[in-house]
């Protein structure tokens, strides 16, 4: 099957399976088509399928990965021991572990093509990871507190593992409590890679978007983190940063020590 082909089975069938979505035709542009398809995984509840569709969708989703074009931590030079700063998609990151910055009910984003990043890594990691995030939450029973951690499988990623964390919300002035808690965050997915014996590990900007945290104190925050935890701990750490001025914050802050 092309991957057109593949493309076009898996909205039919999603279609199928949600009859509120019914169209009157799929469109036959190919953007439209991928963005029709990124919608229906977004706006899926989290239940079992079968086999043959997981199958199409996994070959689908690993073709798709590997045409934006995989980033391996052997391809990046670091700016400190152990520390490396990187500007680009972390659906395509090749390491241990990737960072989601979920929310609190932890089955990822339900708005149709969000660009946030916890809709790009259920997207691209495939329905399987809302289904085994929705087992987590089921038998946890309650919502997941702001600065703890989660590990699951990758699946179609090029990562082994998502650790998903929940980072504080700032709707006003910053707080020391907040503070504490971003911290908390990268605290607790350091220790979930370390337990898992993760040896590296790329933290996404926790908390900076939507949640209001301040780039710069975020930044100076995980910074700090990060360098007084892989002092007695042998762990890889990237910062990934999406946005330029991100990355400019993050290029002032490393390379000093």
């Amino acid at each position: 099957m092309k991957q057109e082909e593949k493309r076009l089975f898996l909205i039919k069938a999603l279609l199928n399976e949600q009859p509120i979505h019914r169209i009157s035709e799929i469109p036959t542009d190919q953007l439209e088509q991928k963005k029709l398809l990124r919608s229906l995984f977004n706006t899926r509840m989290p239940s079992p399928i079968s086999d043959y569709f997981l199958e199409v969708q996994d070959e689908y989703l690993k073709e798709e990965t590997e045409k934006k074009g995989i980033t391996r931590l052997s391809d990046l030079s670091p700016v400190e021991d152990n520390i490396y700063l990187w500007r680009g998609d972390i659906t395509t990151l090749e390491c241990g572990a990737v960072v989601n910055a979920a929310n609190s009910g932890m089955t990822g984003c339900y708005v149709p093509c969000h660009n946030c990043i916890d809709n790009c890594i259920h997207t691209f990691a495939g329905i399987q990871l809302r289904n085994e995030c929705n087992r987590i939450m089921q038998a946890q029973g309650f919502e997941e507190p702001t600065g703890q951690a989660k590990i699951t499988a990758a699946y179609n990623l090029p990562c082994d593992f998502v650790i998903h964390t929940v980072g504080p919300i700032v709707d006003g002035r910053l707080t020391d409590k907040h503070c504490r808690l971003l911290e908390s965050c990268y605290k607790s997915c350091l220790e979930a890679a370390v337990q898992n014996q993760i040896d590296s590990i790329a933290f996404c900007c926790i908390s900076t978007g939507v949640f209001g945290f301040p780039q710069k104190e975020a930044a100076e925050l995980a910074v700090k983190t990060v360098r007084e935890f892989i002092k007695t701990q042998n762990i890889k750490v990237i910062f990934n940063v999406f946005r330029s001025d991100d990355y400019e914050i993050y290029k002032g802050l490393l390379g000093k020590n």
